[in-house]
């Protein structure tokens, strides 16, 4: 299989996008280590890794704290000895939809510790390490909010454009090295996140629908066909890009 004797990480993979990645990396053979906040769902999405072989676990992660993602990465080496591919999905949207005079002050820390900052720690204790074996890939899943105007959601969209332009940075930092660092881009994908967001005004989906040209919101498998993808060598000579998977929105 096409990731056998590789060994993955993915933040943020108890549910939605992160979870259907695990799962889709462990069916192509892939050892994953499920990193997740909630330990209890982590373990639930290990054990639909572990059908056909039982070598993926669980790690329980705040990737908030440094020293929580630091730990994350010294038990998978310690286990596994490497880190093939590291996806850092761990994200949140805000709270309350307002405009950025009402932003609310806990919106913009939570949203920015986890998205941001998250995805800062993630790539700076796993580039340690792939800088050192010699080889990575890692997949940061941003969002179309990163690549255009998001009103009313000004947290989520600042800390998706940080995604992107970390992405970029970091892959220009680290092409040489033999690391490839990639994004995808997704809009409205039917998950725990979007299912919230529905919630906060009656009709909402059908409001979110109208400005999708394939008429229907994406689904986690297509994501992690991408990221999927994106991990592979079918993309060894492609770094520092992004990849919006949005059913015609941007357009």
């Amino acid at each position: 299989m096409e990731f056998k004797n590789k060994v993955i990480i993915i933040t943020g993979a108890g549910s939605g996008i992160g979870a259907a990645c695990a799962e889709l990396f462990a069916s192509k053979g892939a050892t994953v280590v499920v990193s997740d906040i909630n330990l209890t769902d982590a373990l639930l999405i290990v054990d639909k890794c572990n059908i056909q072989d039982e070598k993926s676990i669980a790690i329980k992660t705040d990737v908030t704290d440094y020293n929580d993602v630091e730990l994350l990465i010294s038990e998978t080496i310690a286990k596994y000895g490497k880190i093939d591919v590291m996806v850092n999905n761990a994200g949140v949207m805000n709270k309350v939809r307002a405009k950025t005079a009402d932003h609310t002050f806990e919106d913009w820390n939570n949203v920015i510790a986890i998205n941001q900052t998250g995805v800062f720690h993630c790539l700076k204790a796993s580039l340690r390490v792939m800088e050192k074996q010699g080889h990575g890939n890692i997949v940061n899943i941003a969002s179309l909010a990163g690549l255009k105007a998001s009103g009313f959601n000004l947290a989520y969209s600042a800390s998706k454009f940080a995604v992107v332009g970390m992405t970029k940075s970091a892959a220009m930092e680290y092409g040489s090295k033999n690391i490839r660092i990639n994004a995808v881009c997704p809009s409205y994908t039917q998950t725990p996140m979007l299912d919230a967001a529905v919630l906060t005004q009656p009709g909402m989906d059908e409001k979110l629908l109208k400005y999708v040209p394939m008429g229907r919101f994406g689904d986690v498998s297509e994501i992690a066909e991408a990221v999927t993808w994106l991990a592979s060598d079918k993309t060894s000579f492609m770094t520092g890009q992004t990849i919006t998977l949005d059913g015609g929105l941007s357009l």
